[in-house]
């Protein structure tokens, strides 16, 4: 089916198993057959992860994505902080993967991972393109910069001086998982290079068509005027709250 290997793709930025090695061979070959551009990339991870015990590899992501992370997997807290936007967010994308029965586990729905593995199992190719265009590709961009070596080097040393965390070697020669990055924004540019949107209509227009899933015009006016829905949005913001 269409977008299966997106679900293949979610199993890169999943902490890593006994079989992750296994993992990053199979996502390799797609490349290779489907992707050339992306393979330059991921090769260098691969590199890293097939010479490196599964001990130095949860390390790794441990220290990547959860402890003083470089960066968060959750993709509206990647593009919207902890503005308001972020809970509407969360709330929409909690529907959508509802209705394509994604199980998104312990993880929210925005996450990286169950953002691919919807593409799978949605049917909605309208939802998709306005995903991936205005969400996954602008996040994933967010992400890689957060992996520029200025900006790790500035939170190496605000960590050492706070005492907070013991700071990896591979922080300092570039974090590999980068390249991770880099190779799926490739391949989301090459699926999706024909879709463009134009500039959203007036708020009125929006207001009575309701058919894009980003008119936040209608998704506003809708909770505040349901206390309920306000409610939820505050609990999910201050339930997922970084630090």
């Amino acid at each position: 089916m269409p977008y299966y290997h997106y679900t293949v793709l979610a199993d890169l930025f999943r902490y890593p198993g006994n079989n992750y090695p296994d993992v990053v061979a199979h996502c390799r070959q797609i490349m290779q057959e489907q992707y050339p551009e992306a393979v330059q990339d991921i090769d260098v991870f691969a590199d890293y992860i097939n010479s490196h015990t599964a001990d130095e590899r949860e390390e790794l992501y441990t220290k990547t994505f959860d402890v003083q992370p470089i960066c968060y997997l959750d993709l509206g807290y990647v593009l919207f902080g902890e503005d308001y936007k972020r809970g509407v967010f969360l709330l929409h994308m909690q529907h959508e993967q509802q209705k394509a029965c994604n199980d998104c586990g312990t993880d929210l729905a925005d996450n990286l991972c169950n953002m691919l593995t919807l593409f799978h199992k949605t049917r909605d190719q309208q939802l998709m393109n306005e995903l991936v265009v205005k969400i996954l590709i602008p996040g994933v961009k967010k992400m890689i910069a957060e992996f520029a070596q200025a900006r790790v080097e500035l939170k190496t040393k605000v960590l050492k001086k706070l005492h907070r965390a013991i700071i990896q070697e591979e922080l300092n020669n570039g974090n590999v998982y980068r390249h991770v990055f880099l190779s799926l924004l490739r391949i989301l540019e090459k699926d999706f290079e024909n879709i463009r949107f134009e500039k959203p209509a007036g708020s009125i227009t929006d207001l009575q068509r309701h058919q894009s899933f980003f008119s936040k015009q209608s998704v506003y006016t809708e909770i505040i005027n349901q206390q309920k829905n306000a409610v939820e949005i505050n609990n999910l913001v201050n339930n997922y709250k970084l630090d």
